[in-house]
């Protein structure tokens, strides 16, 4: 049995400068036997010669240059298309630590059982040796990582993820600390007795394993190509091993998007926004204002790490520096300035192919075009009766051709955060906008975001799903300190610390109607939280936060029947009465570990809610 060596808790000292990292890698080459070993550049010319070799094997299909330049359609088995949250584990040293919402393995246990899966497990292979860096090289909150890796798909995704490359090699001195990421298919192309395999266009194993080991910062992967499973920069790095760093460093590493908001006025201000999964993350990082004079630009769509600044304030960046998107759902009505982002130099995974070389998925016009050639390699036509793109089918493609990119996405000391936004999919209860009363009802917010269930197979419908700060699948440690590490980060701010709200835009009448028309009329909402902001409009007090006035609120041109917008702006005591009982059923999971003072807002919630009329 080939065990993985242990690295010394908590320093990881091993992954620290140049010299660990080359007897890192020559290390895991002799556990996993690779045929070569190639240190990647990142350059263009470097990522041309790998596209050209994987159209050679049949491992990707170029994209008529035409229509789509430089880009390329990867078709993934079956079995392999998605994040495994199942095979997603938390190794760290207790199960206390990882909490109840992760899945718990033993460290030394996990290290036997991936110590026998990665030997030899790159037979026949090339190792690629990937450095990189999370947010811009030499940033003030930026990180390192060294990922290794035997999928050429990997290395062209990364290239197009992270600032991957010499610069981020350059970087790793002396004591300059490094995460390490291992990553392997799980194919070898020759087996035990010497025999060569054949290769396949998207090699994976049936058996999957995706382990974090908090106290050393390593991340091992097997088994899967796909995603955040083997794009171990994501989720993987900076969700779940950057928020336990953030933890014990003091900042944060969360599920947000971020943006750039600029008033008629021309007035500036950041925004960062925690949202579950199908709850408009992407729209909203992206929004296309209906309003006049308004400009929303991009700094990210899905990860945000947040630092205190010299200057007192909450700072973020965007660590990545791509967007890794839901193809289906996304066209010109919904996102048009997604569309323009990947009008070129895009792989995109599991969606349909057109007869002229271009890509479809469902959502991206109203109308299929005919003859399509589905995600597995089939012909479609609409009485298939199946889906042509897979739904978690993906586009990958470089932040930096976003049309709406903000000038300062990449800032080295990151941006200013003036408000925190939490938002879930909710029919019923939550109203269109809410602001905390302070930080610690801020916390209460995010700690208690929630979507109701929508179909059977997800549980009872309007039964609510938790996703506390839309971190569940995310985080690193146990969700209840990390409520209390968020409390610790506001007593720090103190006054510096940023405003934070809650939206809704799904809100349905009785007759099942959305209240509110969404998409770029949400710029009305982040009107009026800019005006709090400003001190520029004042607020209803309510048990469940601070409202808008109707007339504080711009809605012309909307048509909004009056008592549309009454119920938009409503709290259902009765309701919130129930809710709160699901709450406490949520604090109850995490025993007394759940920070005293949310447990005391919960109580008053329930107190301001008997006497609310």
């Amino acid at each position: 049995m080939s065990v993985l060596p242990v690295a010394s808790a908590p320093s990881a000292a091993r992954f620290h400068g140049r010299a660990a990292l080359e007897d890192w890698v020559g290390g895991i080459a002799a556990l996993t036997g690779p045929d070569r070993v190639v240190w990647c550049d990142g350059s263009a010319a470097e990522a041309d010669r790998l596209a050209k070799a994987m159209v050679a094997d049949g491992a990707l299909i170029r994209l008529n240059p035409e229509w789509r330049p430089n880009s390329f359609l990867a078709r993934s088995d079956p079995a392999d298309v998605a994040r495994l949250e199942d095979r997603t584990f938390i190794c760290s040293a207790t199960a206390a630590d990882a909490g109840p919402t992760n899945n718990w393995r033993d460290p030394a246990g996990m290290r036997d059982e991936l110590g026998t899966r990665f030997a030899g497990a790159m037979r026949g292979r090339t190792m690629y040796v990937l450095p990189f860096s999370m947010g811009p090289v030499g940033g003030a909150i930026s990180q390192l990582g060294v990922q290794v890796t035997d999928s050429p798909y990997v290395v062209l995704s990364m290239g197009l993820m992270t600032r991957m490359g010499d610069e981020a090699l350059a970087e790793i001195q002396g004591t300059t600390s490094w995460v390490p990421a291992v990553h392997s298919v799980g194919m070898p192309l020759i087996d035990g007795e010497g025999r060569r395999i054949p290769d396949l266009p998207w090699p994976s194993n049936a058996v999957k394993v995706i382990a974090h080991f908090p106290e050393t910062r390593e991340i091992w992967s097997y088994g899967s190509g796909y995603g955040g499973n083997a794009l171990l920069a994501k989720k993987c790095f900076a969700l779940r091993i950057a928020s336990v760093m953030a933890r014990d460093e003091g900042w944060l590493a969360e599920h947000m998007l971020l943006i750039k908001l600029t008033s008629p006025a021309g007035r500036v201000h950041h925004v960062a926004a925690a949202f579950p999964s199908a709850c408009g993350k992407t729209n909203f990082a992206m929004l296309q204002p209906s309003r006049p004079g308004w400009r929303v630009e991009t700094i990210g769509d899905d990860i945000a790490w947040l630092r205190q600044g010299a200057d007192g304030r909450l700072r973020a960046i965007n660590p990545e520096a791509g967007f890794f998107g839901v193809a289906p759902g996304t066209g010109e009505a919904t996102n048009p300035a997604a569309m323009a982002t990947m009008w070129g130099n895009t792989i995109f995974t599991n969606v349909a192919l057109r007869p002229d070389g271009d890509v479809w998925w469902e959502g991206m016009t109203p109308t299929p075009p005919d003859g399509l050639i589905d995600w597995r390699g089939e012909p479609w036509s609409p009485r298939s009766g199946r889906p042509a793109a897979h739904p978690n089918a993906r586009f990958t493609v470089a932040a930096e051709q976003c049309p709406v990119l903000a000038d300062d996405w990449d800032s080295p000391d990151g941006v200013a955060i003036d408000a925190i936004v939490f938002g879930g999919r909710r029919a019923r209860n939550v109203p269109l906008v809410a602001e905390a009363a302070d930080w610690t009802d801020g916390v209460f917010m995010g700690a208690t975001i929630a979507s109701e269930q929508t179909a059977a197979a997800e549980g009872p419908v309007g039964e609510l799903r938790f996703d506390p700060f839309a971190m569940l699948p995310f985080g690193g440690y146990d969700m209840a300190e990390h409520w209390n590490h968020w409390l610790r980060v506001g007593e720090r701010l103190g006054t510096k610390a940023p405003r934070i709200f809650r939206v809704n835009w799904f809100r349905k009448g009785n007759d099942g109607r959305f209240l509110w028309p969404g998409y770029g009329d949400n710029i009305r909402v982040l009107d009026w939280i800019v005006a709090r902001i400003e001190h520029e409009a004042d607020a209803v007090v309510s048990p469940i936060g601070l409202l808008p006035y109707r007339h504080d609120l711009d809605l012309a041109g909307l048509a909004l029947p009056d008592a549309d917008v009454r119920e938009l702006l409503t709290v259902d005591a009765a309701g919130w009465r129930h809710e709160c009982d699901e709450i406490e059923g949520l604090f109850a999971r995490f025993g007394d570990r759940v920070p005293r003072p949310l447990v005391r807002r919960l109580q008053q919630l329930r107190w301001r809610l008997g006497s609310y009329a």
